[in-house]
């Protein structure tokens, strides 16, 4: 009996091996109503036995009764080839596989889950990643190798034979990668479908990344196999080692409440942590993914040198904070209200040693902030403003990253239609993205002063939810009438950015939000949109994003022409636009900008990410990579400050790279 943890196709296989004597069908049908009349703590009760006897390699009831052949076989069922695949058995068992059991495996697909051990559907994975290659079979632990083209064929098969050896020959990996044709991408199977050599899109234009980071993501995504253990190897260049280990990272989402997945039963609300082990779950049984490298230098060669310590440190903090964000914006409002996302804030803080600052509630009116207030007012859970700080005697610069955390967003009275609501779950993922970057700077040595303000409310309908033509004062002493309650971002967002002007003195001030749906028609569904008062630092974030595989595009910076049209005739403005034809999301971002003035004398970013903040029905951790990667240079980490961006090259040499 194949093992099916999610325990009804287990338990109806067992009643029909008990119960020889009465025909299949009676068999199963009883099985499935003795399954439906258990509860549901005798489910689970189930569920966790049948997985502990899966995973201790148990034998089975088929087993038991041929224990002759189960001693040939060394307890490794799995290693049984199906003679009708014709593939050469493994040396180290060769047991004669029965009709019975071919007859079970008649396919390759099956052949592949005879073989190996897979996991539940949905339990969360462990991304591991390792200095250098090491020894497995891929029978046991597939692999899964990405690369451009170009390196592929510079590869020999002994750079790769520990992870393809005694499986595949050099024959077969060389005709492999010679058959490879990417159009944009292409794969090839070298043994069976658990070794398996893929090939990355030829071309990546001057608004791509080099890394081809989302191919990538796509590949992993598609191909991994969801057993106990597997690999993914990444031939690139080392420039492009940390852009295309975020790539891999996104590929597995932490947040599941499938019933399926023995870990959701298990999983608190309120724990959140910032590591791999942060989904609650009391069970140690978990996938496990070795991400490692093929790294090429400059001059073509394979470089011999493992990852240094520096470098694996970065990306295992790198790869916690990415799922920490996805986590967060995948969570519906019911698990990730303000209360759970201070929670998660202070988590973070403790594991940091940090005391975030919290004003909240009424606090919030009573000391300005019109803005959070506001919009959060109407709401069960009260809004909130947290901030993080980290301080460091001698620092030269002072950076407040600043966070939109609606944790959901109906529109206010002004309220959403049925098809725009679902997914607002999503309007936090600025704040989220702030959260994990904050984390992973300061565990990569951050130098300077760095600051992490939250912006958190829901915008709810109620009583006491703010009405159109209502006036607020923000948190800068301009009055806001209000005439549409579903741009509620940006009042959030100025009253944040104030804050950080005026009590954190910052000189360098980013703030991040899923603020305009109109983000995704200016710059699509993959590039975040970047607006600034800094031609300098324009350039910096492009590259930046680039260099991270958070790619971003710049819109228009002009509010000597936009800004008219926030006028109002009873307030200083309005806080929507009166054309919506008219750049809207760059127009978003002015409102911003107005509340700390357009003179302001720092350094000032805005990053609209509405649309990259997720891909389908997961978060994608937008943003933690781009901000590690933007201010790289201001941390000890020496990856990190190895692709912080320089002065931008000019743009008649930006060509198209191949």
């Amino acid at each position: 009996m194949e093992p099916y943890p999610n325990g009804y196709l287990s338990f109806t296989m067992e009643k029909h091996l008990e119960s020889r004597n009465v025909p299949m069908e009676d068999a199963l049908r009883q099985g499935a109503e003795c399954w439906n009349a258990l509860g549901s703590r005798e489910k689970r009760e189930y569920r966790s036995k049948y997985q502990k006897r899966c995973l201790n390699k148990s034998s089975t009831s088929r087993h038991r009764r041929q224990p002759e052949k189960l001693k040939r076989m060394g307890s490794c069922r799995r290693a049984i080839v199906p003679k009708c695949t014709r593939k050469p058995r493994a040396p180290a068992c060769k047991p004669r596989s029965s009709n019975r059991y071919s007859r079970k495996c008649g396919s390759m697909r099956s052949t592949r889950k005879c073989m190996l051990k897979k996991l539940p559907e949905g339990m969360a994975t462990d991304v591991k990643f390792n200095e250098s290659l090491g020894c497995s079979d891929p029978q046991t632990h597939p692999v899964l190798i990405i690369g451009q083209l170009r390196h592929l064929n510079l590869l020999k098969f002994s750079h790769l034979e520990s992870k393809l050896s005694p499986r595949v020959t050099e024959d077969t990996f060389l005709n492999a990668v010679a058959c490879l044709h990417p159009a944009p991408t292409d794969k090839v199977s070298l043994y069976l479908d658990v070794a398996t050599v893929a090939a990355l899109p030829l071309k990546a234009s001057r608004h791509n990344t080099a890394s081809r980071a989302h191919a990538i993501t796509r590949l992993v995504k598609n191909h991994v196999l969801n057993v106990s253990e597997e690999s993914v190897v990444l031939v690139c260049e080392r420039e492009n080692l940390f852009a295309s280990a975020c790539a891999v990272v996104r590929a597995f989402p932490l947040y599941s409440r499938k019933t399926g997945n023995l870990l959701a039963s298990n999983q608190p609300k309120q724990s959140l942590g910032c590591g791999d082990q942060s989904d609650g779950s009391t069970d140690s049984v978990r996938n496990v993914v070795n991400v490692e490298f093929v790294l090429i230098n400059k001059d073509g060669g394979i470089e011999s040198e493992p990852l240094t310590e520096d470098e694996l440190n970065c990306l295992n903090e790198t790869t916690r904070a990415i799922r920490l964000t996805a986590r967060i914006v995948d969570m519906p409002c019911n698990e990730m209200n303000v209360d759970h996302f201070i929670q998660a804030i202070e988590d973070v803080g403790k594991e940091l040693c940090i005391t975030p600052t919290i004003i909240r509630g009424e606090e919030l009116r009573e000391r300005g902030f019109g803005g959070i207030y506001g919009v959060g007012k109407a709401a069960a859970v009260p809004p909130a403003l947290v901030v993080l700080s980290h301080e460091q005697k001698g620092a030269q610069e002072t950076i407040a990253l600043v966070g939109k955390g609606i944790v959901y967003d109906t529109g206010g009275l002004s309220i959403k239609a049925k098809t725009g609501m679902p997914g607002m779950k999503r309007d936090c993922g600025g704040a989220a993205a702030i959260l994990g970057a904050f984390y992973a700077a300061v565990q990569c040595g951050f130098k300077d002063n760095l600051h992490a303000v939250f912006c958190l409310a829901e915008n709810s309908v109620g009583p006491n939810a703010t009405r159109p033509d209502d006036i607020h004062t923000l948190y800068s002493g301009r009055t806001v009438e209000i005439n549409n309650t579903d741009a509620e971002g940006r009042l959030v967002l100025a009253d944040g950015v104030c804050y950080a002007n005026k009590d954190l003195k910052a000189n360098i001030i980013l703030d991040m939000a899923t603020l305009t749906g109109a983000q995704g028609v200016a710059t699509g569904k993959y590039h975040g949109a970047v607006l600034t008062n800094s031609e300098t630092w324009e350039a910096k974030s492009l590259q930046a994003g680039r260099k991270s595989g958070d790619l971003l595009a710049s819109i228009i910076y002009c509010p000597e022409l936009h800004f008219s049209e926030f006028a109002s005739a009873i307030a200083d403005m309005k806080n929507s636009v009166a054309d919506r034809q008219n750049a809207q999301s760059s127009c978003a971002g002015l409102f911003i900008a107005a509340h700390l003035g357009f003179d302001y004398p720092g350094i000032w970013m805005h990053v609209d990410m509405a649309t990259p903040v997720h891909c389908g029905e997961r978060a994608t951790g937008y943003g933690v990579a781009l901000l590690l990667t933007l201010f790289g240079g201001h941390t000890d980490s020496k990856l990190l400050q190895s692709i912080a961006p320089t002065d931008e090259e000019p743009p008649s040499k930006r060509l198209c790279r191949d």
